[in-house]
């Protein structure tokens, strides 16, 4: 599809872009684009369509588009100088309750992704965004590192670091919830 975009076929660029909105919009946000995640996700998308020449043949798009969503939310995040709030982290992520699930459980549950989402948080820059690529975006360790412009390795031992912070602030429970909690 890459080769058509690149021969001029504007249809292929849109279908690129039917494809991988919703997890650029969902990188946008979650990275701390917050309100100006559309804007972000426009600009990234024109961004890629102009760095196509420069594309590396046989490499994944996702990755590689996903590291230009990362690197605008920050360069936005840091224009406006403001985090994103808890409310904001909560209507992405909060669970849609499920006919039979009584209210209780569903208590419980969002009370642990509350927890979860300020701990999250409230990591250093390095460690949020490691946590957020991996697990809130359920990217691979490989996808990971392309987006966050990171070799393998760093990857790895910052998640380690920033799990590990985690655990010790919330517990070892919380984290292993099937839930909401981080595997």
């Amino acid at each position: 599809m890459i080769a058509r975009v690149r021969a001029g076929d504007r249809e292929a660029y849109a279908e690129l872009v039917r494809v991988h909105a919703d997890v650029a919009h969902r990188t946008a946000v979650l990275l701390g684009a917050g309100a100006d995640a559309e804007d972000v996700v426009q600009n990234s998308f024109v961004k890629a369509y102009r760095a196509l020449g420069g594309f590396r043949e046989g490499a994944a798009f996702r990755p590689w588009l996903l590291r230009i969503v990362a690197n605008e939310a920050r360069n936005a995040a840091r224009a406006a100088r403001r985090l994103r709030s808890a409310v904001e982290r909560n209507a992405v992520l909060e669970a849609v309750p499920g006919p039979d699930q009584d209210p209780e459980t569903l208590a419980v549950t969002r009370e642990r992704h509350a927890a979860l989402l300020a701990a999250v948080g409230g990591l250093s820059e390095p460690h949020r965004l490691v946590v957020t690529c991996r697990y809130l975006l359920d990217l691979d360790e490989e996808e990971t590192a392309a987006v966050l412009g990171w070799p393998r390795g760093t990857v790895k031992s910052r998640l380690h670091r920033a799990l590990a912070k985690l655990r010790t602030g919330l517990g070892e429970p919380l984290l292993a919830a099937g839930d909401g909690g981080l595997r």
